[in-house]
């Protein structure tokens, strides 16, 4: 097919933009109705290279012709200016909506009269489409979808969503072009597979690249002086007065931090030291009320905002051109999301992004410079997509029964087309229907698991008008933490804080939200009332999850640069400043190089301390450390106490672990590998946990009506004893199945566990016995006391160990 792009190339000239080589590409590859992925980076005008020629198509057609699928929400405002700008620009007649969450009923309703020829939207908005009668004729001159930020979604459930819609949008137009959109990836090939299906044709998709690299710029904020016994998460707010110079000295900065509460720490303290800041400094997170975030979004955008302090809510890429400068504070433990963040700066083809490193601890100073490192090597890290999620199938197949119905013969070849289900059996679909039909074989004595009915011609549908709007109101599948409403007396909305942290709180008692400081009123159902506490003092809210764990790929970068630290041969600023830390830790232990694994042990009051140091993160060795206990104690009725964190981890126990006996047997062997870690770890617990989500995306619990969601402990105790019933009675349900998979995958991170272990295997491993504890093993001693500590107490313990020990 033709495409006349003079329209496109002469309003880009009227920009004064030139056209870079990859859109030009992009726009060729789509006229010849191609199917793909245009991969660059962040800022290079990604969004144009699709949009020019969908507009110039789709002008003039009638009713839905492309569908834009947008990962967050702040995003779609973006893309709906870009494409109207583009659309008066080039004099074209196309029509413009945006449907999400935060979209109106009366909008909803005009969209459902007459639908705008480009609908951007998100995942499960899409699918509320696919849950509406006549979802045939809504879609029935879609032409084109388009899903950006792709690498985002890759690796979550959310994806596999986009795959089972867009192999129903296939299944009613087979001519439908595919689109993705995504910075780079460790796994590009794959990612496209993912998009497409495995067995789509190789003639018609491709990948186009834009063969530049985004100029990334990383300084470190460094301390005056290095802490040589260093501990978690205290250094951050002591390097404040490094950090104020770069906001005065700049227009307008971002500060990433990598947790919430961790933002609303940092907000509060730099109105405490630079109280000038106040009016011009503000907070973005995802707790946060949205008419709050939107005004943060606008205000930083027209550039009347000097800094924001904000979490993962912004690293995606809406466009803030006046961005001049990123601060991120603390390690975010993987190369690509700190490309990301940086990316907010400069945010334009050909513009270098800086970023500041803020460390929270000695030890992060090595992790700025592996990140520099992995930076220039374009060492990032793989998304891996979800496979056989059979909650999120068993939702698509109810909303398909609540939209038009479906016949079984025409979706199971659809669904088997998908990267996610390609390995889908015969017998596996069958339970899936019933499923979907009576709750299966443990529930199907249950009125309320029976959703869909089969006609007279075989079509399955969903007649009870309950069960469809239930159905409606629970797609998705972010299921967060149970979350209460945080309102003042006077009714104003502040946001949400999770259940558990607020149920601690007596009225009277103050905290921090938003910047401000808050005093409980009362607490009644899932409402916390609030005034603001003259107090100045309060408990910071804490969200679960909130640690992430270290990527493979800056583990691998660990481990090089603690090698360059051993051979003294690192020109990296940060490792030169550090070199106190690496004479006590060669003076009490050793640098391991990369071919080497070291393991410490010491006694102290406590008992017998072992410390093993994989570098592979939190999550690695959560599972490395539960199965080492686990085979340890098979030689020696033993017991022991964890701790760790991303370098490694802490056996300890009241007499001495036979760590060389252990190590003869070959401790780190892959034999039986999966049967330990489900001995080694409470396997039912875990499973339990991953079940409660499936439970919530499968249908099986609801969530409740909006304004009224069930209580967590409510929604956590009806999914429990739906695990037990099937624990006991139904052993080979797909959901429990899948929950064990997931607490295995996903938790304890088994694919990445078996590669280490491959790793340590052909390694030479080092004991050494300590008098004092090393840099190395202090902050996982800390980690462990955090658990029974206050921050403040916490604090006053440390600087006593510090002093005992040094």
């Amino acid at each position: 097919m033709k495409l006349d792009l003079k329209a496109a190339e002469k309003w880009f000239a009227s920009q004064k933009w030139e056209a870079a080589a990859f859109q030009e590409a992009a726009w060729q590859a789509y006229a010849e109705g191609k199917n793909g992925i245009v991969n660059a980076p962040t800022g290079s005008g990604k969004t144009y290279s699709l949009l020019l020629p969908i507009l110039i198509r789709e002008s003039k057609g009638k009713g839905l012709r492309a569908i834009w699928i947008t990962p967050i929400r702040a995003l779609a405002k973006e893309i709906r200016q870009s494409a109207e700008r583009a659309i008066e620009g080039m004099g074209l007649e196309f029509t413009v909506g945006i449907r999400t969450g935060d979209t109106s009923t009366a909008e909803r309703n005009r969209q459902k009269k007459q639908m705008p020829n480009l609908l951007i939207t998100t995942p499960e908005s899409l699918h509320l489409l696919l849950a509406g009668k006549h979802n045939h004729q809504t879609f029935r001159h879609l032409h084109t979808v388009v899903v950006d930020e792709w690498h985002e979604l890759m690796g979550s459930k959310r994806a596999v969503q986009m795959e089972l819609a867009l192999s129903r949008l296939r299944g009613i137009n087979p001519q439908l072009q595919s689109w993705g959109i995504s910075a780079t990836i460790g796994n590009m090939e794959e990612a496209l597979d993912v998009l497409l299906g495995p067995e789509f044709p190789e003639d018609l998709k491709t990948m186009i690249r834009s063969g530049t690299r985004k100029k990334i710029e990383v300084e470190s904020v460094l301390p005056d002086t290095i802490e040589v016994l260093p501990w978690a998460g205290h250094l951050g707010i002591k390097m404040l007065e490094k950090v104020i110079p770069i906001l005065e000295s700049s227009e307008s900065t971002l500060i990433f931090t990598n947790t919430r509460s961790q933002s609303e720490i940092w907000y509060q303290r730099i109105l405490d030291v630079a109280p000038q800041m106040a009016g011009l400094m503000a907070m973005h997170h995802g707790s946060i009320s949205k008419e709050l975030r939107n005004w943060v979004e606008d205000a930083l955008y027209t550039g009347q905002l000097k800094a924001v302090v904000c979490t993962s809510s912004l690293d995606l890429g809406v466009d803030f051109r006046p961005v001049e400068t990123i601060i991120q504070v603390g390690s975010p433990k993987g190369v690509a999301r700190f490309m990301q963040r940086a990316g907010r700066s400069g945010h334009q083809p050909g513009a270098t992004s800086k970023i500041y490193f803020v460390p929270t601890h000695s030890l992060e100073l090595v992790e700025a410079a592996a990140l520099r490192s992995a930076i220039e090597e374009e060492l990032i890290e793989e998304r891996f997509p979800y496979l056989r999620s059979f909650d999120v199938l068993v939702q698509y197949l109810v909303s398909l029964a609540v939209g038009d119905g479906f016949y079984p013969e025409e979706i199971f070849p659809e669904i088997r087309s998908t990267f996610s289900y390609q390995s889908l059996r015969e017998e596996e679909w069958a339970w899936c229907l019933k499923f979907v039909c009576d709750g299966g074989a443990s529930l199907e004595s249950y009125d309320e698991y029976h959703k869909v009915e089969i006609e007279e011609d075989g079509k399955y549908v969903v007649n009870r008008r309950r069960t469809a709007m239930r159905h409606r109101m629970s797609i998705g599948t972010i299921v967060g933490d149970g979350v209460v409403k945080i309102k003042f007396e006077g009714g104003g909305y502040l946001g949400t804080i999770e259940e558990y942290f607020i149920s601690r709180l007596k009225p009277g008692d103050a905290f921090w939200f938003a910047g401000r400081n808050l005093e409980l009123v009362r607490f009644k159902g899932m409402e916390a009332q609030v005034k603001l506490s003259r107090s100045g003092k309060g408990q910071v809210p804490s969200w679960q999850g909130g640690r992430m764990p270290l990527s493979a790929q800056m583990g691998m970068m660990l481990r090089k640069k603690l090698e360059e630290s051993h051979s003294h041969s690192s020109k990296d600023p940060e490792l030169q400043l550090i070199k106190p830390l690496w004479e006590v830790q060669e003076e009490r232990s050793i640098i391991p190089k990369r071919e080497q694994l070291l393991i410490e042990r010491f006694q102290s009051r406590e008992g017998h301390h072992l410390f093993i140091y994989p570098f592979e993160g939190r999550a690695v060795h959560e599972g490395m450390s539960a199965l080492l206990a686990y085979r340890i104690s098979l030689l020696e009725s033993i017991s022991a106490s964890i701790a760790m964190n991303d370098y490694g981890f802490e056996l300890l126990s009241d007499k001495p672990l036979p760590i060389e006996e252990a190590l003869d047997t070959d401790i780190f062997s892959l034999q039986d590998l999966r049967e330990d870690i489900m001995h080694s770890v409470n396997a039912i617990e875990l499973a339990g946990r991953r079940f409660r989500d499936i439970a919530v995306i499968s249908g099986l619990v609801y969530r409740g009506y909006p304004g009224e969601p069930v209580k967590e402990k409510h929604l956590q105790s009806n999914s429990s004893l739906i695990f037990k019933v099937l624990n006991d009675y139904e052993p080979d349900n797909l959901l429990l199945q899948q929950s064990y998979e997931e607490a295995l995958e996903f938790q304890l991170e088994e694919g990445r566990l078996r590669q280490a272990l491959e790793r340590i295997n052909g390694q030479e491993i080092v004991i050494k016995d300590l008098e004092k504890p090393s840099p190395f093993c202090f902050p996982i001693m800390v980690d462990r006391l955090r658990e029974r500590l206050t921050n403040e107490s916490l604090e006053e313990r440390v600087k006593k160990m510090q002093i005992d020990l040094y």
